[in-house]
């Protein structure tokens, strides 16, 4: 039995039905789909609602386990809230434009993460001090820089185990970058997205707040509570 159960109507309430334009769908998302309506695909949500559990259980799970997880969410309107859930969850987060690589190319990037921890644990200890104002000031924008870049995955000391995606579309690089290195992926995926390459798929909106909020929420709690289990195994 699962651990987590979805409803339809909760996820009719966060407009979790509401596919794209049916000129702009992926015919991969076939299975997902209940219909139209006004030129619009509308998703069948019994099957998100199956789905949904299926990935809340396995979430719940790696975080039982102590795996780490990476959210990833760069478009607009997912901003803030993937970086709050990811922080409320204690994961690491890219919210900015991905870091090419991030993945892939880990051994290399890792040092320029770690770099930035070695910068800011200076400068919160008050070692930059020893430079001059100069040194300082070219500092504090060097540590800007990285921050804007790699701050949501400043505590990332080695590769995610499990990558959600917020925009499977959008962030179709994630996708393939976690496929090559055998990390399977939690995907939020919409009428015009490929769902190939997405170990846990999650039928449904990903344009409407409410409905990324429902979603990237829901997975936050899996984790939380995956991790509550573990402290309560110790």
């Amino acid at each position: 039995m699962a651990d987590f159960s979805i409803s339809v109507q909760e996820l009719y309430d966060a407009s979790a039905h509401f596919g794209h334009k049916t000129q702009k769908w992926n015919p991969r998302v076939r299975p997902y789909l209940f219909g139209e309506r006004g030129g619009i695909h509308l998703f069948d949500l019994q099957k998100t609602a199956k789905l949904l559990e299926k990935a809340l259980d396995f979430s719940k799970k790696m975080a039982m386990e102590g795996k780490n997880f990476l959210f990833v969410g760069t478009k607009p309107q997912a901003l803030q809230l993937i970086s709050s859930h990811a922080k409320r969850a204690g994961v690491s987060y890219v919210t900015g434009k991905w870091i090419p690589g991030l993945l892939t190319n880990f051994s290399t990037l890792s040092k320029r993460i770690a770099y930035l921890r070695d910068l800011k644990s200076q400068e919160e200890s008050g070692e930059l001090l020893k430079y001059t104002k100069k040194e300082i000031s070219q500092l504090k924008k060097v540590i800007g820089k990285l921050e804007a870049a790699l701050g949501g995955v400043s505590e990332m000391r080695r590769l995610p185990d499990v990558v959600f995606v917020s925009d499977v579309l959008r962030d179709r690089l994630t996708v393939l970058e976690a496929k090559k290195m055998k990390i399977p992926v939690i995907g939020l995926v919409d009428s015009n997205a490929d769902p190939v390459g997405v170990t846990h798929v999650i039928p449904g909106n990903d344009d409407a707040v409410k409905s990324l909020e429902y979603f990237t929420g829901k997975i936050a709690d899996s984790i939380i509570a995956g991790k509550k289990g573990l402290k309560d195994l110790a």
